[in-house]
């Protein structure tokens, strides 16, 4: 049975009596001891679907399952004690942390949430979960402003563990770190994935951080899931043309000084967006079939999934046309 199952999710906001669908349609399953990378660009989605689930936004439809239970269906006082195993760190360690405690009794909070009445236990277990994220077990006592990037980071990870969770979401945790921080962090992720048997939905626009560790990718265009499998089989062969516009798009660490080619067009706006394939504008193989009709994830091989009429095991069933990449059509 999977950590948390994400089920057919809507997220739509109410913007000056306008509806935003910020995620359609959107499915996902996390795996003890295993991390999901969720990439696409700036306002894709990804951020509204990590906090649909983790209870920040209510969903318009759709499930959230998490450890065989809908979390939809429970009672409002029931819910609390299933969140707690349901974590989040967010994208800036400077503002998730607060300014005037100091960091032993953030930690601590979690534990004193749980039920632990006893202060010294609780001071021996935040100092333990300091140096399980690799900070001296004295932090404790210092407050966040006495810490760089990647050691606030660290501490927020640290704060999440105290709740003794089972599924943590990420949000973009490394986009605010340097580039040797960003390693470290990434490395103790993997670590910890591995070694507490827990189910991590990494959320980043850097793509070769995902790549680096995450084990299966879900990648999202303008709400939607448009391919999803094992992170070396999209990487090596990705079957949706979006995919392997982002991927083209990474720059190459050769030294030829060369830029990728930017994706042409531009994102539609999520109030209204495109008819049938929501990427057909900006597509250089849009069929006929692209702008009337909206694409199933076709499977496309073992646990993968793209939704391209391209991959439609009947065929295409149209000839390609022209496309201007001028806009939405």
């Amino acid at each position: 049975m999977s950590a948390l199952e994400v089920r057919d999710l809507d997220v739509v906001y109410r913007r000056q009596g306008v509806d935003v669908h910020a995620v359609v349609g959107a499915s996902l399953s996390l795996e003890r001891g295993r991390i999901t990378g969720l990439v696409g660009e700036s306002g894709c989605g990804k951020s509204s679907l990590a906090r649909a689930v983790v209870g920040l936004v209510k969903p318009a439809a759709g499930e959230i399952v998490f450890d065989g239970t809908t979390l939809s269906s429970l009672r409002r006082g029931a819910r609390p004690a299933h969140e707690t195993r349901l974590q989040m760190v967010f994208q800036n360690p400077y503002s998730s942390l607060n300014p005037r405690r100091t960091v032993g009794s953030q930690i601590g909070d979690g534990l004193r949430f749980r039920g632990e009445k006893d202060a010294g236990v609780r001071r021996t277990r935040v100092r333990e979960l300091l140096e399980q994220v690799g900070m001296a077990a004295g932090s404790a006592g210092r407050f966040p402003h006495q810490f760089s990037g990647g050691q606030r980071q660290r501490i927020a990870i640290a704060r999440v563990l105290a709740a003794d969770p089972s599924v943590i979401v990420l949000d973009e945790p490394l986009s605010s770190l340097d580039a040797s921080a960003q390693a470290q962090v990434a490395n103790l992720l993997v670590g910890l994935a591995r070694g507490l048997d827990l189910a991590l939905l990494l959320i980043s626009h850097d793509l070769a951080i995902v790549r680096h560790i995450a084990d299966s990718v879900s990648v999202m265009y303008l709400g939607t899931i448009v391919e999803e499998g094992p992170t070396r089989d999209v990487w090596v062969t990705p079957k949706h043309p979006y995919t392997e516009a982002l991927i083209a798009a990474i720059p190459a660490a050769d030294g030829a000084g060369t830029l990728p080619e930017a994706l042409p067009g531009e994102v539609p706006d999520p109030s209204s967006p495109p008819s049938g394939c929501r990427f057909h504008p900006r597509c250089p193989h849009a069929f006929s079939r692209c702008p009337g009709e909206e694409p199933p994830l076709y499977p496309v091989g073992p646990a993968r999934a793209a939704a391209c009429f391209l991959r439609d095991p009947l065929g295409p069933a149209h000839e390609p046309v022209p496309t201007t990449n001028e806009g939405v059509t």
